[in-house]
């Protein structure tokens, strides 16, 4: 296995301070799940909503750690990482 031994997991949310920025991560959201799905060791890649509409949950999973960093670097990169980065992130990684 290459990057180190095990599994990354993310789990945490994203935090919208108000609808605008709701809207930014509605409008960017459906692209990014599709690109970080379609990542070579990705293997699970979810965002979803309960009960408060500014709030997300993530639950991301990599094959290692490597294929978490290249995930990270191209979402920097992306349209979703410039137009989200001022959006607050609550986040715990863990690996397996």
């Amino acid at each position: 296995m290459s990057g180190g031994a095990g599994e990354v997991a993310l789990r945490g949310r994203l935090i919208c301070r108000c609808e605008a920025e709701a809207e930014i991560v509605r409008r960017f959201l459906p692209d990014h799940i599709g690109a970080s799905r379609a990542e070579p060791g990705c293997l699970h890649f979810r965002v979803f909503q309960q009960d408060d509409p500014l709030v997300w949950h993530v639950e991301e999973r990599f094959r290692d750690h490597a294929a978490f960093t290249a995930h990270q670097t191209r979402t920097a990169a992306s349209d979703w990482g410039r137009a989200t980065a001022q959006i607050e992130r609550e986040f715990q990684l863990s690996t397996h």
